[in-house]
């Protein structure tokens, strides 16, 4: 399970539900199954569709789900070449074996998103237009499935699609 740290003002604390860790999910496959294609060699999605939370991964991009739900499994995604709300551009395991609390894993996901957005954008994220949230897991993935993943997601504060990685968009 992920708990989406949001963005201010938008959508609240949303829970994205999976039944797997990274890279399957069979919950996926009893909703319909992934419907994003990806190329076989390089993984990048490379056809828009249904992306099931756990298969997401660093470059992937994403539009925000349309749904008054707390609760999803999957995500619109993307090529990052086409119009899109967010891109994953950062991830980092956390390590324990208990639940540290969401205050310490926001804490980390700061101390880690940050000096990797800096990298990722090219400019201090002081001075960038764009923003930051993190993907993390919640209690019940940790403790049920051993999600550990933090994922951090680069969006356009003004609500505008991007389009194209903003993968060193100020150098």
């Amino acid at each position: 399970m992920r708990a989406l740290t949001t963005r201010p003002a938008l959508v609240g604390a949303v829970l994205l539900v999976g039944l797997g860790l990274t890279g399957c999910s069979a919950l996926g496959n009893i909703l319909g199954g992934e419907t994003v294609t990806r190329d076989e060699s390089s993984q990048e999605v490379t056809e828009g569709g249904t992306a099931d939370v756990f298969s997401l991964r660093v470059g992937d991009c994403f539009d925000d789900e349309d749904t008054t739900s707390e609760e999803v499994s999957q995500v619109p995604a993307v090529p990052c070449s086409d119009p899109h709300d967010n891109e994953i551009y950062h991830e980092f395991e956390l390590s324990g074996d208990e639940w540290p609390g969401q205050d310490a894993i926001d804490a980390e996901a700061e101390a880690e998103c940050l000096p990797a957005f800096d990298q990722f954008v090219g400019m201090a994220y002081a001075d960038s237009m764009y923003e930051w949230f993190p993907l993390t897991p919640t209690e019940a993935g940790w403790d049920q499935l051993g999600d550990r993943v933090v994922q951090c997601v680069i969006y356009d504060p003004s609500l505008a699609k991007i389009e194209g990685s903003l993968e060193g968009v100020a150098s």
